[in-house]
C-alpha cells in the first residue's frame, strides 16, 4: 500500500454524536492474544497489527471474540501487509468457527497514526465499516488504554482530504477469573501470579470497595447532595433484587460450605499432581533398571 497525503483526524467519543449508535464489545481473550503477539513481535517492529474476528449482534453491536496477527512492514512512506498470510489465516479460522467473520483490525499503541488510514482502507475492502481497536501496550498513561474507532473519509468535492477516526463506546466484559488476569496484565511489574485464595481475597476487597461506593452514592442522593440518576437506580434495584432473601446465619453457612468445597478441590488436585509425579519417576526408574 502506497503512502497517502491525507490527514488523519482523531476524535474522542464525546466530540461527535454521529457514531454513537455504533458500539463494540471485546472478549478479554482478544486482549490477551494481542499482548502476547506484541511480546513475540520482531525486534525491528514498533507495533503489531492484526485482524479482528467476531459477529454483529442484532442490536448492531460489534462482538469481537477472536484475533490473529498479520505480518507487516511499516515506514514513514508506506505500509506493506502480508495479504496472502491474512487470507490463509482467515480460511483456517473459519474452518473451526465458520460463524466468525472479519469485523475490523487492531494495532498496538496509543491512538491512531498516519499509517492507520492506509491499513483501514484495506480492511474497508474486506468488510463494510470495520472497527479499529487500539491497545496501548506501552502504558503511556500508566495503564493499558483500550479504545475502538470507526473511520469516515472527509472529502472536498471529489478529492478525499482526510480520514476521520471517531471513537465509539467499547465494552470489555469478563468474569471474575478473567478480570484477575487482566488486572495482572495491566500492572507494569508483578512479583508473582496470585493463588486462587489470593485472587478470591482481591475479588472480595474489590467488591467491598464497590459496595462502599454505592452506599456513598445512595446517601448523597438521599441528602440531596447529588441529583438522582434513574438508570443507576434501576441497576441498584436489579442487583439487590437478584440477591436471595437469606438470614445471616444461613448465608454464612452457604459461604463456608462453598469455601470448604473449594479447599477440598485444591487438596484433591494437589494429591493428583503428586501421584502423577511419583508415577512418572517410578516409570523412569523402571526403564533404567
Amino acid at each position: 500500500m502506497a503512502a497517502s497525503d491525507r490527514t488523519v483526524l482523531q476524535f474522542s467519543s464525546s466530540s461527535s454524536s454521529s457514531s454513537q449508535s455504533l458500539s463494540a464489545k471485546v472478549h478479554p481473550l482478544v486482549i490477551f492474544n494481542i499482548c502476547d503477539c506484541y511480546v513475540r513481535r520482531p525486534d525491528q517492529a514498533d507495533r503489531v497489527i492484526g485482524t479482528l474476528l467476531g459477529s454483529v449482534l442484532p442490536d448492531g453491536t460489534v462482538d469481537i471474540r477472536n484475533s490473529y496477527a498479520v505480518p507487516h512492514n511499516e515506514s514513514i512512506e508506506q505500509v506493506a501487509l502480508d495479504i496472502e498470510y491474512h487470507h490463509n489465516m482467515l480460511i483456517s479460522h473459519q474452518k473451526v468457527n465458520p460463524k466468525e467473520i472479519i469485523v475490523g483490525w487492531y494495532s498496538t499503541g496509543l491512538g491512531v497514526t498516519g499509517g492507520s488510514a492506509l491499513i483501514h482502507e484495506f480492511y474497508s475492502r474486506e468488510v463494510p465499516n470495520p472497527i479499529h481497536l487500539t491497545v496501548d501496550t506501552g502504558f503511556t498513561n500508566g495503564a493499558g488504554t483500550i479504545k475502538a474507532y470507526v473511520s469516515n473519509n472527509l472529502s472536498l468535492g471529489e478529492r478525499q482530504i482526510a480520514a476521520q477516526f471517531q471513537e465509539i463506546p467499547l465494552d470489555l466484559r469478563m468474569v471474575e477469573a478473567e478480570r484477575i488476569g487482566f488486572d495482572m496484565l495491566k500492572a507494569t511489574a508483578v512479583d508473582k501470579i496470585p493463588s486462587d485464595l489470593e485472587g478470591m481475597e482481591a475479588s472480595m476487597q474489590h467488591l467491598l470497595v464497590l459496595i462502599d461506593d454505592i452506599y456513598k452514592y445512595v446517601d448523597d442522593v438521599v441528602e440531596g447532595r447529588v441529583a438522582p440518576d434513574n438508570k443507576i437506580g434501576r441497576f441498584i434495584s436489579e442487583a439487590v433484587g437478584s440477591l436471595p432473601k437469606l438470614s445471616p446465619s444461613v448465608f454464612d453457612k452457604l459461604v463456608n460450605d462453598s469455601l470448604q468445597d473449594h479447599l477440598l478441590l485444591l487438596y484433591l488436585s494437589s494429591i493428583t499432581r503428586t501421584q502423577l509425579s511419583l508415577a512418572e519417576k517410578l516409570n523412569t526408574a523402571a526403564q533404567i533398571l
